[in-house]
């Protein structure tokens, strides 16, 4: 599979003296589609090495990692069960409806339970019901998955100076560090309020992964919009003019925030200029689905 590069050509970047690629990692797959591929590909392997039938995993009603995970237990041949933070709502939205249609057992829980999710107990009582799966964090990201996040730096045939991507748990932003290994430069773009607390888990998996600390990255933490999955109608408009530009589709979680983010950087002089950025486009556009039906708009 291939996620192609796309040159992005506007004078708004010929005025700065800027060369933008898109890493369309949206491509990989039409459902298990950007990080989420490169976050699964190495636990499916290991979960089949493992002789495991089941894999289970965590995410809230709308996670793109819930849809991903149901799909490649289709795909692959897995059992999937989802841990969903919360009641259960009928009807299903688009994000659940679709991954119990690729087979996916939904296990709801409290908030407050799901807060517990990573501790012992919690999960021993999970393991015990339902017989021993193999076990994916929330988000996907773990070691395997950052392995997974150092191949999209080997799938770049071009050289570059800067490569952006959005984070959420900071799997995907730990595994290109990992895999520049401190050359070039890496921004990554929280969709959190408070983004900062992700410096030291990245720092962690990085160093967890590859044994060093690298000082060529920072979060930029100014693009939350308000939070997670919170929107206000200027990121809406950028999203629709950027998809009307440039034919690629965004989501307003991640990539909407991100592309923003970057775009009003480059407005206020941030990059020198003949910088050459890549950015990575992680997917997530399954919801989309779930914004339109909740707030009504067109994406």
């Amino acid at each position: 599979m291939q996620a192609p590069l796309q040159q992005l050509r506007h004078p708004f970047l010929k005025q700065h003296d800027l060369t933008l690629w898109v890493k369309r990692e949206d491509l990989l797959h039409p459902h298990i589609s950007g990080n989420k591929w490169r976050k699964l590909k190495y636990n499916l392997q290991e979960a089949k090495a493992q002789g495991k039938e089941t894999i289970l995993t965590f995410g809230g009603a709308y996670s793109n990692h819930i849809a991903a995970t149901a799909a490649a237990g289709s795909e692959f041949g897995f059992k999937t069960i989802g841990v969903i933070r919360g009641e259960e709502h009928l009807p299903l939205n688009p994000t659940l409806a679709f991954a119990t249609k690729q087979g996916m057992e939904l296990h709801y829980v409290s908030r407050e339970l799901y807060r517990r999710k990573s501790e012992s107990e919690f999960l021993t009582n999970l393991t015990e019901k339902y017989n021993q799966p193999y076990i994916v964090p929330e988000g996907g990201t773990n070691q395997l998955a950052v392995k997974g996040c150092t191949e999209i730096i080997e799938d770049i045939p071009i050289d570059f100076d800067v490569i952006c991507c959005a984070s959420g748990t900071g799997g995907t932003i730990a595994g290109l560090i990992a895999g520049l290994a401190g050359e070039k430069q890496v921004l990554g773009f929280p969709a959190l309020k408070g983004g900062e607390f992700l410096k030291e888990e990245i720092e962690q998996l990085v160093y967890d992964y590859i044994g060093q600390h690298y000082s060529n990255w920072q979060l930029i933490t100014d693009y939350h919009f308000g939070g997670y999955a919170k929107v206000k109608p200027e990121l809406l408009q950028f999203i629709q003019a950027f998809q009307e530009q440039h034919q690629i589709p965004l989501e307003p979680v991640y990539t909407g925030k991100m592309f923003y983010g970057l775009f009003d950087l480059i407005s206020k002089g941030y990059f020198p200029k003949s910088t050459r950025i890549i950015v990575v486009h992680t997917g997530g556009l399954q919801g989309n689905a779930g914004f339109k039906e909740r707030l009504a708009i067109e994406l």
